[in-house]
């Protein structure tokens, strides 16, 4: 007896299908949100506050579970396939989110050469109890798929008047029919979703609007609002654009010549300070040699071994990680995509860095930040860049505070303490640290009730809001100061060789629409302030006397061939610099290519240049395209976002 005949197979019709396949939908994203690290009454109570969460986070499932529907003809044996596969990717981002605090997202699919490898070096564990249950699920499921199917859907399905030969060939045709009907269906479902994804999903308004305890840490807004919709999200952000023209094994081919051991022995430290600047050396400022808030840095301006200047950085009033991605890896933010991006979160492969140079050179590599690990998941990509420590804010004892932010002069003591290790220990130390004291927002009780700041000295009229936050900010900027004062100090004392550079990641925020900078009168001259200025901060960098000694201070500087005319150049090239400074010309191709670009070029910022002593040039002005030096220049600009293209997303670096 045929197993049909023994176990006969109930069929639903079509209205029956579809108010199955909605419930089904909603109870396989309920399961995939239990699947999450939070608890599901927390996910609940989320929704309830903002239903169209739980549209949002069924809608992808309900999509996908028609489109198996139509090409199994049975809901059940669809619903068995997404069940699985919506809540096996839902584990995936619950382990990952556990073991790097970071969840899953789309570009993932394409590591998974990375993830095979990885797994081995994480202590992982599993979440058998989770495992067992959606297996369990997708079985039952799909048993019921054999007892209980659907009515065909065909051409010949439809009750069509037609004369007997002309139904009879059409009858025959059915089952060709039901299958164009099938995939047609399921085409047009997968068709719905992308064109959601694509719109509703990439709305990042629609994204930002609902209501998370903490907008910054990604895997919490994953948990709050719902892995199926935030996973969707996150198919259109964080994108890298390939470049016209790009030939894999043409980028490959530019990475040889690797060599250790060239540079000179002076430990480096780098210091990236949290929005300092020098806007108070504007001529609308007014202030003395008795009330100077930079006296640090104006006389290390001064001093015999120092290169001082402007870097430019990606972003305005913001941007941290994209100035310190700029610096470390000598790519540049805003040349990986025309939307706006975060450099850091297209990040997800091990990177030649700076890092990476000097670590093979046999030093300690080392990365401080007196924030959270999450934040800019800098955890992970500190490690991508080959940072051998990593310390954040909970590894950090006897933590100094003002106001809500880590000091300055702490972090001033927490590098000093790495580098007398580094010497006990026989090392050569390369350290980077990013402050965070003078993080916006500027207001009267930044450091905390009744704190009394110094009146800003100007001579602009200005509203009490500007004034307030700029004697907030100038606060802030006296202890970067002093912060740099003390490492000069303390290790010209030291007999060791020391290369310190600092400089300030972006301009400070102060108020919307640029306010503070337009009653100032800082952005009189649009063209420059929209396309240069307003991206400027302060650099220096100096070597204490045994680091000039052993680097022949002059002529390596005279080297660098910095523009001597504006003594400005981009954020990218800075690492670069340091590289070569420090006499490691030959060690990296890539740096090697950055430091003769930036002879070209010393500035290349979104769609202009700042050439050698030349004014802003815009990249697509047609006067000088038939020029040799220009049309040089615009081939070595495509070769620097190709070969970027090529490191984010192909090199392995061993």
């Amino acid at each position: 007896m045929k197993i049909r005949e023994r176990f006969p197979r109930y069929r639903l019709s079509l209205p029956l299908t579809l108010l199955a396949a909605v419930l089904l939908a909603g109870c396989i994203t309920l399961l995939a949100l239990w699947c999450q690290p939070n608890a599901l009454r927390t996910v609940l109570a989320q929704f309830k506050s903002q239903p169209l969460l739980i549209v949002l986070n069924a809608m992808p499932v309900g999509l996908l579970l028609l489109a198996f529907t139509c090409l199994f003809r049975n809901v059940f044996f669809g619903a068995a396939a997404v069940n699985f596969g919506v809540c096996a990717l839902s584990i995936a981002n619950r382990i990952k989110i556990e073991v790097r605090d970071e969840p899953v997202f789309p570009r993932d699919f394409g590591l998974l050469k990375e993830v095979g490898s990885a797994m081995g070096s994480y202590d992982i564990r599993y979440p058998v109890n989770v495992i067992a249950v959606v297996v369990l699920t997708t079985l039952v499921l799909a048993v019921l798929g054999v007892f209980i199917g659907c009515k065909p859907l065909s051409l010949a399905s439809f009750k069509i008047r037609r004369k007997p030969g002309a139904f009879g060939a059409l009858a025959r045709r059915s089952r060709l029919s039901s299958w164009l009907c099938r995939l047609a269906g399921a085409a047009a479902s997968v068709l719905v979703l992308a064109g959601l994804i694509l719109t509703v999903y990439a709305s990042k308004d629609l994204y930002e609007s609902f209501r998370v305890s903490n907008a910054y840490y990604i895997p919490s807004v994953f948990n709050e609002l719902g892995f199926p919709y935030c996973f969707c999200h996150q198919f259109t952000t964080y994108p890298i654009d390939k470049p016209e023209s790009f030939s894999k094994a043409e980028a490959a081919a530019w990475e040889t010549g690797d060599r250790h051991g060239q540079g000179k022995d002076v430990n480096v430290i780098m210091v990236m300070n949290e929005a300092f600047s020098d806007i108070t050396d504007s001529p609308v400022f007014t202030y003395g040699p008795e009330d100077d808030p930079l006296p640090n840095l104006h006389a290390l301006r001064q001093d015999p071994h120092a290169i001082s200047g402007h870097v430019v950085v990606p972003g305005f009033a913001g941007g941290t990680a994209n100035t310190e991605f700029d610096v470390l890896t000598g790519m540049q933010t805003n040349a990986l995509s025309v939307s706006a991006t975060s450099a850091f979160r297209v990040v997800n492969r091990d990177l030649d860095s700076l890092f990476r140079v000097f670590g093979g050179d046999g030093y300690h590599t080392s990365f401080f930040h007196p924030g959270d690990d999450w934040f800019y998941n800098r955890e992970n990509v500190y490690r991508w860049f080959g940072a051998e420590e990593t310390v954040f804010a909970d590894q950090m004892e006897n933590l100094a505070y003002k106001g809500r932010w880590v000091t300055d002069d702490y972090m001033a003591g927490l590098i000093e303490q790495a580098f007398e290790e580094a010497m006990a220990n026989g090392e050569m130390l390369f350290h980077y640290t990013t402050t965070i004291q003078n993080h916006m927002s500027y207001t009267a009780d930044k450091y905390g009730e009744g704190y009394g700041f110094p009146p800003v000295q100007t001579s602009a009229a200005l509203s009490d809001e500007v004034r307030t936050m700029l004697e907030v900010y100038i606060e802030g900027v006296r202890d970067a100061d002093a912060m740099l004062g003390r490492l000069r100090g303390y290790f010209a004392a030291q007999d060791e060789p020391v290369v310190l550079v600092f400089w300030g990641d972006h301009l400070p925020y102060l108020g919307d629409q640029q306010l503070g900078y337009r009653e100032l009168g800082m952005t009189g001259d649009s063209l420059v302030w929209d396309h240069l200025t307003s991206y400027c901060t302060p650099y220096v960098i100096w070597a204490n006397d045994a680091a000039a000694e052993t680097l022949d201070w002059d002529a390596a500087v005279a080297a660098l061939e910095l523009p001597q005319d504006t003594e400005t150049i981009s954020a990218a090239f800075l690492g670069a610099t340091v590289l070569e400074l420090t006499g490691r010309s030959g060690e990296s191709p890539w740096f090697d290519f950055l430091n003769q670009l930036r002879r070209m070029a010393p500035v290349v910022q979104k769609d202009m240049y700042l050439l050698p002593g030349s004014g802003l040039v815009f990249q697509e002005d047609p006067d000088g395209d038939g020029s040799e030096t220009r049309q040089a220049l615009r081939d070595a600009l495509a070769k620097w976002r190709k070969w970027s293209y090529y490191k984010l997303c192909y090199k392995d670096v061993t």
